[in-house]
């Protein structure tokens, strides 16, 4: 089990301004939590060390750059033993955003954005279907993302 990280009232306040705006200049955060902004500049170095901030990336809109369909994936394999190697295989496949192995019906969940429900197609018969170990594959196609969102922090 996981040990639960600690963190205090300006640690949140820090975590709710970043998540809100990502490009925030650390000097404009110090100034929201009255505290200077190397306290700032140390605080989040630690939230990063810590694991609870990953990354910092510039999000992409998918339809913005082509991409119309998004598409959830449950896939069946053959047998759970090949998962890993399965799990390669579909990173190769630069359209599929997330992979998840889940409990339930399928073995593997994954999300996938093209350009038109024909490529969505041809990507699932031409590529995914054709990875060795899955016997099946469930699709769903998103009609309109209603939001995504971060976790709030309690």
């Amino acid at each position: 089990m996981e040990e639960k990280i600690q963190i205090d009232s300006l640690d949140r306040k820090i975590l709710s301004l970043i998540t809100a705006n990502a490009r925030i200049p650390y000097l404009e955060v110090a100034r929201e939590c009255n505290v200077s902004g190397a306290a700032i500049h140390q605080r989040i170095q630690r939230l990063a060390r810590l694991g609870i901030i990953t990354g910092s990336e510039f999000i992409l809109n998918p339809k913005k750059i082509g991409f119309h369909t998004c598409a959830y994936v449950g896939i069946f394999l053959d047998s759970a033993s090949l998962y890993p190697k399965v799990v390669k295989k579909l990173e190769e496949i630069k359209e599929i955003t997330q992979c998840h192995y889940i409990t339930g019906n399928y073995s593997i969940f994954i999300k996938i954005y093209t350009r038109d429900n024909e490529d969505l197609k041809h990507l699932l018969v031409d590529k995914v279907q054709a990875i060795p170990g899955i016997s099946r594959t469930e699709t769903f196609i998103s009609l309109e993302e209603s939001f995504n969102r971060q976790l709030p922090l309690e």
